[in-house]
């Protein structure tokens, strides 16, 4: 009988414990654990950055080799996917809604945001604007966004935290300025009645503007201008609103997966090695926000202060935002009723 594995060969001929005591540890250190990070459309090439670094970190930190696969895509239908079984591991948002809604159906601990610093979220980035070179429009606020003729590209709010975003910055600038409620609806509904086209994401939306060139304006995170004049080149402005929203990028194990595929060590350390010097300075080159401080200061010409405001500060948190103006029926439905 013809015996192929060399293993089972020394088996068959009686080799020696001890032989095959030293071949064991071979077998078990080539295999390798695979993750699967499901993040929000925009975070493609720094996630990619990230999972570069993080594979020679573990194996010198474990000794193991580890592969980081991506999904990306609108960050609502991304989380709706690890509901209806997307097997990923790790859940990358820019919005702690997108992680709550998970977190309800039991798949996530409900107390995931502190279970990391900055409410789990390593990273930032502002809500701004991008406009034609010389900003023939003179774009400077929020309230030019509403004016009569002007053309705004914004992704859609109700399946993406870009546009939800720029919705919520939108409102929250009028009511941070002294405004009423009902002055913020007029100019949010106004502004929303400027899009032309509501893409299912924020790079959907980039595309539309830069390549397609729809739109004298795109709304849009500060982290993503880099990444546009580097691939449309230098043909627009960039304009900091007067007050902003600060989008915070929040993280998350994925309890119930990990702990079935037995990858929580791998997941865990994964998104702590996000807070480390190292990828902290991949959040810089990506124009995100780093958390740290002094690195944030170092760079402040690349992050200039801008008056910002939080989705809960001004709303009392996302599942409230969620409940009042985004869900079937809420405020935002009104307001397209009347586009």
């Amino acid at each position: 009988m013809t015996v192929r594995n060399p293993l089972r060969r020394r088996l068959v001929l009686g080799a020696p414990a001890a032989a095959l005591a030293g071949a064991l540890p071979s077998i078990a250190q080539a295999a390798s654990v695979t993750l699967l990070n499901v993040s929000y459309d925009v975070a493609r090439e720094f996630y990619k950055d990230i999972n570069k670094a993080f594979v020679p970190y573990w194996k010198k930190t474990a000794g193991e080799d580890v592969t980081v696969n991506q999904s990306h895509g609108g960050s609502s239908k991304q989380a709706r996917a690890v509901i209806e079984g997307l097997d990923a591991d790790v859940i990358t948002m820019n919005q702690a809604l997108d992680i709550d809604v998970v977190a309800d159906k039991g798949l996530i601990a409900a107390d995931w945001a502190k279970r990391l610093p900055n409410n789990a979220a390593p990273t930032s980035s502002v809500t701004m604007f991008l406009v034609r070179k010389g900003n023939p429009k003179g774009v400077k606020d929020w309230a030019d966004l509403a004016k009569p003729g002007m053309s705004v590209v914004i992704p859609n709010p109700k399946v993406t935290g870009n546009g939800r975003y720029t919705y919520l910055g939108a409102w929250g600038s009028v009511i941070k300025g002294g405004g009423t409620p009902a002055q913020a609806r007029e100019l949010t509904q106004k502004i929303f009645a400027n899009v032309p086209v509501f893409d299912g994401g924020g790079r959907a939306a980039t595309t539309t503007f830069a390549q397609r060139n729809i739109g004298d304006v795109l709304c849009t995170f500060e982290s993503e201008v880099q990444s546009i004049v580097e691939e449309f080149g230098k043909n627009f402005d960039f304009v900091y609103p007067a007050r902003t929203v600060l989008a915070e990028n929040p993280v998350a194990v994925i309890d119930k997966v990990v702990d079935r595929k037995g990858t929580r060590k791998q997941a865990e350390a994964y998104l702590k090695f996000l807070w480390t010097e190292e990828a902290q300075q991949i959040a810089v080159k990506h124009n995100l926000r780093p958390r740290d401080a002094k690195l944030l200061a170092a760079h402040a010409k690349d992050f200039p202060s801008v008056p910002t405001f939080t989705v809960d500060e001004v709303f009392g948190s996302w599942k409230k935002a969620q409940a009042e103006h985004f869900n079937d029926g809420g405020i935002y439905d009104q307001l397209m009723a009347k586009k």
